[in-house]
């Protein structure tokens, strides 16, 4: 199950990443002429990105389903995009065949998926020799915020358990090396990012998605289903966000994992 949903406050996230912001580590290895896997390809603001950076080549871009993969397809035409295939398909079972594409990325991906080494297996075997596999993915163990808010440290608590409740490893940035070692490659370079959020409009934007996100998105729904939470306490927790979108000093920063894998 995917924690997060696509309720709004979820996609407002989502459609604020660019390859820019959050594909850094694979942008210079990109060239005109490429084909690229999108794996979890959402809202398609990364997608569309890459795709305007190895055009004429192609993307395909997959989502679990018809109505995630619909939110790419508006992206592509809100953009004019042509040169994006889309595809429904599950990573631990990638409905291509070997050595497909020269280039093969997921964007916060693996933290979701119930076999992390299986889908990069996965990722390894349709992507040609001399390829790149690469992957980013936040480490919400790592999360850090100032001032101090309880509340956002039982959202943290709250958000973590629910996710490993879904199949899912929250703190999957730290496990990206081990996890593409077990896939059989042999030629990574690993590293790490950093999102931050500390100006007034970032706070303010950051604090207000995730009071919605906790109390109106899928994950709510999932909290008050298991029982782990009474609709009481996600209230609760989305005054403590705007408590601290509000802080004048509010400082958020998130960590990712971030693996460009070479094929051999």
């Amino acid at each position: 199950m995917y924690t997060h949903g696509h309720h709004e406050s979820v996609l407002r996230s989502h459609r604020w990443r660019t390859a820019e912001n959050s594909a850094t580590h694979l942008l210079p290895h990109l060239r005109p002429g490429q084909s690229l896997l999108d794996i979890g390809a959402g809202p398609g603001t990364i997608t569309m990105d890459l795709a305007a950076l190895v055009a004429p080549g192609r993307v395909t871009a997959t989502e679990i389903n018809a109505d995630a993969l619909a939110l790419t397809r508006a992206e592509a035409s809100a953009r004019g995009t042509t040169t994006v295939d889309f595809t429904v398909a599950d990573v631990h079972d990638l409905p291509f065949p070997d050595d497909s594409f020269d280039v093969v990325h997921a964007h916060q991906v693996l933290q979701h998926v119930a076999d992390p080494v299986r889908a990069l297996t996965e990722m390894r075997r349709v992507c040609r020799p001399g390829g790149l596999v690469a992957a980013r993915d936040s480490d919400y163990d790592r999360f850090a915020w100032h001032p101090a808010v309880p509340e956002l440290d039982e959202w943290l608590t709250l958000y973590r358990a629910t996710a490993r409740a879904n199949g899912g490893e929250p703190d999957a940035g730290r496990r990206l090396l081990s996890w593409a070692l077990a896939a059989g490659f042999t030629d990574i370079t690993p590293g790490a990012a950093v999102w931050c959020y500390a100006t007034p409009d970032d706070r303010r934007w950051w604090g207000t998605l995730w009071a919605d996100r906790i109390t109106e998105s899928a994950m709510a729904h999932q909290i008050l289903t298991a029982g782990t939470a009474t609709e009481a306490d996600l209230h609760r927790l989305a005054t403590g966000w705007r408590h601290w979108s509000e802080s004048p000093d509010g400082w958020f920063a998130i960590l990712h994992g971030e693996i460009l894998c070479h094929v051999r």
